[in-house]
């Protein structure tokens, strides 16, 4: 049966996105500086081999096991969950060949047909709740996991169904003071997770939590 994996980066002290991102600050990166924290939260990403590929970002880029790791976690999901908030700062600066290449459920309270990108990447716009979202996920994966990318509320949600198997988490050394935070809203019988997996590098360190 496919995993549910989590798939993140989150500053040194438990944010997801610093204080200010939001569509409406999209053009405005100077705003509280939000843009410079997240290019130190993800800067590890951009250097990487695989991303670079996938992004049609040109030649170059790490190889090694960081890239290797990147490259595991796309091939192995098989669809994708995230939330609303996530996809509109998504549809404003992803390439036309969005870097998913399987479909991908949107949680939102709004309709919309699906919106199919070059690439094998579908959106999918999701209004029946998050169990139902994860039960098409499931029968579209074709055996392959199922990668829930954020915000921090969805992840939440799927905490607190207890359905999530793991986390793969790159913690970065930046502290953003405000924000998104990741564990917060959470029940009190969430799943227990050990540490599975640790690579430490300068600009992240990369964590794998499995159920314990």
């Amino acid at each position: 049966m496919s995993k549910v994996f989590v798939n993140i980066g989150l500053s040194l002290d438990g944010y997801m996105a610093p204080e200010g991102m939001s569509i409406e600050n999209w053009d405005r990166p100077d705003y509280k500086n939000w843009g410079a924290k997240w290019g130190t939260l993800m800067s590890w990403i951009l250097k990487q081999q695989y991303f670079r590929e996938s992004l049609k970002f040109g030649p170059g880029g790490e190889t090694g096991p960081v890239n290797d790791m990147l490259r595991n976690t796309m091939e192995r999901s098989g669809a994708g969950i995230m939330g609303k908030r996530m996809f509109d700062a998504g549809e404003r600066s992803w390439p036309e060949e969005a870097p998913f290449h399987t479909p991908v459920y949107v949680l939102t309270h709004e309709k919309r047909e699906p919106w199919v990108r070059p690439g094998g990447t579908t959106f999918h716009f999701f209004n029946d709740g998050p169990a139902s979202a994860l039960e098409k996920a499931r029968e579209s994966a074709g055996g392959r996991d199922i990668r829930i990318s954020g915000g921090a509320d969805v992840i939440q949600q799927y905490l607190n169904m207890g359905v999530i198997d793991e986390l793969e988490i790159a913690l970065a050394p930046v502290l953003f003071g405000s924000g998104r935070r990741l564990f917060e809203n959470l029940h009190e019988a969430v799943p227990q997770f050990r540490v599975d997996k640790v690579l430490n590098t300068p600009d992240a360190t990369h964590l794998r939590y499995v159920r314990a």
